[in-house]
């Protein structure tokens, strides 16, 4: 892990060097102030006028020179457009293609300058971020908001861009009037989705598209899965990401992480009716679901390692074990053992290989499609949360063949086992195993490699806007020094070293993550035994009631990444979510008034689409505010957020095998009271954690 302010120093163009912003300058000053005011020296109205003015100086240097050569470029647009009316009273194909060159040849320094203003606008944003952990302020709110409004803002040039965006609209719109139309007389504008077919169009959308990024569905969706990025990934990362990119092996990581959650969930809705078959209580279906859950504690920790070396070997091993976990799970009926069906479910559970899916995705899909293979992970959770209920909605049946019992206890482990056997035999066809070499040279790019940066690199919005600023609360991105040692910024290497790396706001997000985990694991695993005993549902309503639960999650992440998180601050929408979680659990006790199905279905609902909202928002926030040394390496941020998830469900399943020792009546509210516990303490801290940061 390189530091940014070496990045930021590689990166430059040479010849536009004294325009940047002088990063390390100013992370050196905030230093200072930091021991004048210890000191007692410096008040801190001083401090804030003084970096107020330092930040206004730089930003006006930058926004200067940005402004010199957006006329540079327009005046050669100008020129080249005198060139393209004559060539079209007199068209020759060779001075077209002349032209044609000309546009693009231009096109590529209007990528530079678009560099440009991507690397100034990370520099500014971590220098903001890192004054705002260093002193406790609120500063950037403050800057933003009195800098962004004003009527002579120099930094809406690097929040809009409004300029750079009509040069790239004349240089589209030329581009495409030269292109062989086939007699149409349509313009862009005409057209507005019609492709424009040049690379380079293609390459300036992509880097206009990173300049304008903010929270959106997809990026919602993305930031769901915790997949974590670097600020300014380098070309030659880049480079590998491309070459080790193969379509086929990317879908057969999705449709693992599709399988796995079908695995998970096929049994929810008949696991007591199976333990009673077994001649145990409906209410040891906790240990049975539960099961999976123990055995992915250890499994995420040695798949994550394995995936530094392999990723096709993690994958069949997977396979293999969740065939022979299913066939056991199948087979507990006619042994009449609930051991073999324990044996069975934990083997499924060491197969669960979401640590390599998401590990896969870092490290082996370009960055430019990185957002979108984030978003089709949570989908495909997703869809196989509410495909495996459904599932086991439909296997309705009862026959025998030979000894072998087939019925709606069996089927759900049959099935799994063919869909299982399918997959591992399409997984050695089509899986192509990806270069794992390192790459350990890092030489200052020319000019093509920051073309090339451009075209592939970031995806991190730019500045911190009004909006989100202040969920940004922590910033350890091994930067502080430049001469810091290169194994501060390496990975860690163990769950020790990377716990001690997570920062209070940090370790309240995964406490967060904890408690919603939690709640959704009471609510899903305990629901066959509560619908039976108040309600006598059957196997199919309950499967019915927990795939539309399943349906709800991606119309929820539309709602809140195309909408909401827009007008909120995402530490609001954090906040009012855990208090609706709250409402659902508090909702879903069996008071004084007789339990009806009415006040099960509505509160279940509203506990189980706020957690979904609560969890899309978390993870947003921990994506953003994790060490950047948890991106890569065995013990990375993924496998932390696993862990976190994985020991609620643990607890969860523990906690409705341990109530079923109470009375049948009282079974409801024993499992709830954890859930009331850890919910109000999670609002506490994470209102204690926010207000002692602002």
């Amino acid at each position: 892990m390189v530091a940014f302010g070496k990045k930021l120093k590689d990166r430059q163009i040479q010849e536009w060097q004294g325009y940047y912003i002088n990063y390390k300058l100013m992370k050196k000053r905030v230093r200072q102030y930091a021991q004048q005011i210890e000191l007692g020296t410096l008040d801190r109205r001083h401090v804030l006028k003084d970096f107020s003015r330092m930040l206004d100086n730089q930003i006006e240097k930058i926004v200067l020179f940005l402004l010199e050569q957006q006329g540079l470029l327009a005046s050669r647009i100008a020129k080249l457009g005198e060139q393209r009316d004559a060539v079209q009273e007199e068209p020759e194909i060779n001075k077209i293609v002349e032209l044609r060159e000309a546009y693009r040849a231009l096109g590529q320094d209007l990528l530079k300058l678009l560099f440009f203003v991507e690397i100034n606008a990370v520099g500014l944003r971590k220098i903001l971020k890192k004054f705002d952990k260093r002193f406790g302020y609120r500063f950037t709110d403050y800057y933003v908001k009195t800098r962004a409004n004003h009527p002579y803002s120099q930094l809406q040039q690097v929040f809009k861009h409004v300029g750079l965006g009509a040069v790239v609209g004349a240089l589209s719109r030329n581009l495409h009037e030269l292109q062989d139309r086939q007699g149409s007389y349509l313009s862009i504008y005409d057209q507005p989705t019609l492709p424009l077919q040049d690379p380079v169009v293609d390459s300036i959308n992509a880097a206009v598209d990173r300049l304008t990024n903010s929270t959106n569905f997809l990026n919602f969706l993305g930031q769901h899965a915790l997949i974590m990025q670097e600020e300014l990934p380098s070309p030659t990362e880049e480079h590998v990401a491309d070459k080790q990119y193969h379509f086929m092996s990317l879908l057969l990581n999705l449709a693992n992480t599709f399988l796995y959650m079908v695995n998970t969930y096929i049994i929810v809705p008949t696991a007591d009716d199976y333990s009673m078959s077994l001649g145990a209580a409906p209410t040891v279906c906790g240990i049975v679901i539960g099961a999976m859950a123990v055995a992915q504690v250890f499994s995420s920790v040695y798949f994550s390692a394995w995936s530094n070396k392999s990723y096709f070997r993690p994958l069949v091993f997977s396979s293999i074990v969740l065939f022979l976990g299913n066939v056991l799970y199948a087979l507990a009926y006619d042994l009449s053992s609930i051991w073999i069906l324990l044996i069975g479910r934990l083997l499924c559970g060491f197969g669960s290989a979401r640590a390599v899916n998401r590990r896969y995705i870092s490290d082996c899909v370009p960055l430019k499609i990185r957002m979108q293979a984030s978003a089709g992970f949570v989908s495909a959770s997703a869809l196989g949360m509410a495909c495996g209920p459904a599932l086991a909605g439909i296997l309705q049946t009862n026959f025998q063949i030979y000894k072998f019992t087939f019925n709606q206890n069996t089927l759900p482990g049959w099935v799994m086992a063919v869909a299982w056997l399918i997959y591992l035999i399409w997984l050695s066809i089509g899986f192509k195993e990806p270069s794992h070499e390192a790459e350990d040279v890092h030489t200052p790019p020319q000019s093509n490699d920051a073309n090339k940066a451009l075209e592939e690199g970031l995806k991190q919005p730019l500045l911190i806007s009004s909006e989100n600023k202040v969920d940004e609360d922590a910033d350890q991105d091994g930067d502080d020094s430049e001469e810091a040692p290169e194994e501060s910024r390496q990975p860690v290497n163990s769950i020790v070293a990377a716990y001690g790396l997570l920062t209070p706001s940090v370790k309240v997000q995964l406490l967060i993550y904890f408690m919603l985990k939690y709640a959704m694991e009471i609510l899903l695993s305990e629901s066959s035994v509560i619908t039976t005993y108040y309600f006598n549902w059957t196997t199919s309503t309950v499967a019915v009631f927990l795939a539309c639960l399943g349906l709800t999650v991606l119309p929820v992440n539309i709602v809140v990444g195309s909408y909401i998180s827009n007008m909120f601050q995402d530490r609001q929408i954090l906040l009012v979510s855990e208090i609706m979680v709250l409402i659902g659990v508090l909702l879903s006790f069996q008071l004084i008034i007789p339990y009806s199905e009415p006040q099960y279905i509505c509160s279940g609902l509203l506990l189980f689409v706020s957690a979904e909202v609560l969890e899309g928002v978390n993870l947003s926030l921990l994506s953003r505010v994790m060490s950047s040394r948890l991106s890569r390496g065995t013990y990375n941020g993924g496998l932390l957020s696993t862990e976190a998830g994985t020991l609620a469900r643990v607890v969860a399943d523990a906690t409705i095998t341990l109530a079923g020792y109470a009375r049948q009546s009282m079974f409801l509210n024993v499992t709830l009271l954890p859930s009331l516990f850890i919910c109000i303490s999670s609002i506490i801290a994470t209102c204690f954690t926010y207000n002692s940061l602002y």
